[in-house]
């Protein structure tokens, strides 16, 4: 916002130079960072699913239409959020079809 120097209107006030905001830590909370993903996705091929992330894959091979409500309620169930649930939904999902891909290229 520049400032005209005048004492009315919309842009009224002294002139002044305008101060560059730093950028604060809050504003990048929530966001994955490369070194945390690196991090997750080693950890995950060594250690492969814990045993409740694949009994969510099995209901999902085995279960029919129902399969993503059943999934959705076990999940929301182990980890406490509906916001949680859907992800890890999703992520078993994701795992699942790459899964799939490889057999089928296999």
């Amino acid at each position: 916002m520049t400032r005209s120097g005048l004492a009315k209107g919309a842009n009224k006030g002294h002139i002044t130079e305008q101060k560059e905001r730093v950028a604060r830590p809050s504003r990048s909370k929530g966001k994955l960072g490369k070194r945390t993903a690196l991090c997750r996705e080693i950890a995950r091929e060594v250690a492969g699913l814990a045993p409740y992330e694949r009994r969510i894959l099995d209901m999902i091979k085995t279960g029919g239409s129902s399969a993503d409500k059943r999934v959705y309620k076990f999940a929301k169930r182990r980890l406490g959020s509906h916001r949680r649930a859907l992800a890890k939904r999703e992520d078993i999902k994701s795992i699942n079809s790459k899964l799939r891909a490889k057999q089928a290229g296999a």
